[in-house]
């Protein structure tokens, strides 16, 4: 009875003073809740972070061509020449033995035509292994990707990105139909499913866009078009020789990737001078990924951590102000027979109350912290889509995800908090002279 005593009074003692009590609850509230949502908030970038690179495969390993630096190329005369060559993915084919497949992929901007109809994209040279690599599938009753009999036999086929066939095609069914590339003809054989752009991946890996792509067999790119690259910018006339922008390797088994990696890279020393590849591993990115989030997530529970911080200063200042508002009846309850335990007490239950109802009313804004983002996104892409438009995938996609332990740390932290803050007026009223807060009082 006596407990039960000392909790109504407690609540009886905050409700005199509504205003001040609601003002310490939201200090609590907003350190909570903000403990909520930054963890919410960097798990759920961080989890689209991870989602990217998986795509890439944890068992893949992507040679990439890059441009090499002008001091690395200021001695080559005539076209420049650089990058990945075909010897170098026969080598690696057919010399590590961790490989399951070596994927070639050559990419090139090109105008594509039909009657009236042009769109500009990028035409792939590939092989069937493409497809099964970037998840692209073929749209029912639409034909097929390129086949491996079509790779061998150099055939003119073409499999359409789903724009560029809505583009170019309209309402007409485009299989069987034919698509002008410079002065060449290649026959529909297949139009793809919609697929998302793909998001860059720090600096090791541009983004990806699928949507304006036409896939033909590589040995047919190599035929009929080559290797050369002619460019006319402003004026200018220049000739680039590249031969693949990319090999996709498979190892069998994760565990032999980063091992697989370290041979890719000594059997591709050659290109060490022009500096003209990179060798992307995803399951290496995928482990500084994981770093990363920890980090992160350290870093904004410490943002997060000064915000209760903040919460538990204002209880202690609050209670201060009432320790000395209230001697008066500090004094009479002393001179009563109340002993400093009971006052001490008294005291705790104010704090413990303000932070307990300031922890679950923060824990129920932490929750609402998904649909608050989705209604923030809307209202952005309603006011300015184009400044929403140039923010990083990563920030513009971003989905929060709560995450579960935050919840009953950030609500045992607040009443924390709130006791250890409240322990200090609590003393300082439990140490009052009761003739002294008498005299004091009057």
């Amino acid at each position: 009875m006596l407990g039960l005593r000392i909790w109504k009074l407690g609540i009886k003692s905050l409700l005199l003073h509504p205003m001040r009590s609601l003002l310490t609850i939201l200090g609590i509230f907003i350190g909570v809740a903000s403990v909520i949502w930054l963890l919410a908030i960097s798990e759920g970038i961080s989890a689209k972070a991870q989602q990217q690179i998986e795509k890439l495969g944890a068992e893949n390993i992507i040679v990439r061509t890059v441009k090499p630096p002008s001091e690395a190329i200021s001695e080559q005369r005539g076209p420049l020449t650089y990058g990945l060559k075909r010897d170098d993915w026969k080598l690696l084919e057919e010399t590590l033995h961790s490989v399951e497949t070596a994927t070639p992929i050559r990419e090139i901007r090109r105008q594509f035509r039909h009657g009236p109809n042009t769109v500009n994209g990028r035409l792939v040279g590939c092989t069937p292994a493409y497809a099964r690599l970037n998840h692209l599938e073929i749209q029912p009753r639409r034909g097929h990707f390129i086949t491996d009999v079509e790779v061998k036999n150099k055939t003119n086929v073409c499999v359409l990105a789903s724009e560029v066939a809505d583009t170019l095609f309209g309402f007409e069914k485009p299989i069987g139909k034919a698509i002008h590339v410079d002065d060449d003809i290649y026959t529909v054989v297949g139009v793809l499913m919609p697929k998302a752009a793909t998001a860059a991946v720090g600096g090791s890996l541009s983004g990806q866009q699928f949507d304006k792509d036409v896939y033909i067999p590589i040995s047919t790119l190599w035929q009929r078009i080559g290797d050369h690259i002619v460019m006319i910018e402003g004026g200018t006339f220049s000739r680039e020789i590249v031969e693949l922008n990319q090999v996709t390797l498979k190892v069998a088994k994760a565990d032999q990737v980063m091992n697989t990696a370290d041979l890719v890279r000594e059997s591709l020393q050659n290109h060490n001078t022009l500096r003209d590849i990179s060798v992307v591993v995803p399951l290496e990115l995928l482990e500084q990924a994981r770093q990363t989030k920890f980090m992160f997530m350290v870093f904004m529970g410490l943002i997060a951590a000064i915000s209760l911080l903040v919460g538990g200063i204002g209880i202690m200042n609050i209670m201060l102000a009432t320790v000395t508002e209230r001697t008066r009846e500090i004094g009479i309850r002393r001179a009563l027979g109340a002993k400093r335990g009971d006052i001490i007490r008294q005291f705790l239950v104010e704090t413990i109350v303000l932070s307990v109802v300031g922890g679950l009313t923060g824990v129920l804004g932490g929750l609402l912290c998904i649909p608050a983002v989705d209604l923030a996104r809307f209202l952005a892409n309603s006011y300015d889509p184009a400044l929403v438009a140039q923010l990083p995938d990563s920030i513009r996609d971003v989905s929060p995800q709560i995450v579960p332990l935050s919840i009953p740390l950030a609500f045992g932290i607040s009443v924390l908090v709130g006791v250890v803050f409240g322990l200090y007026p609590a003393s300082r009223a439990a140490d009052l002279d009761p003739i002294e807060a008498l005299r004091a009082a009057n």
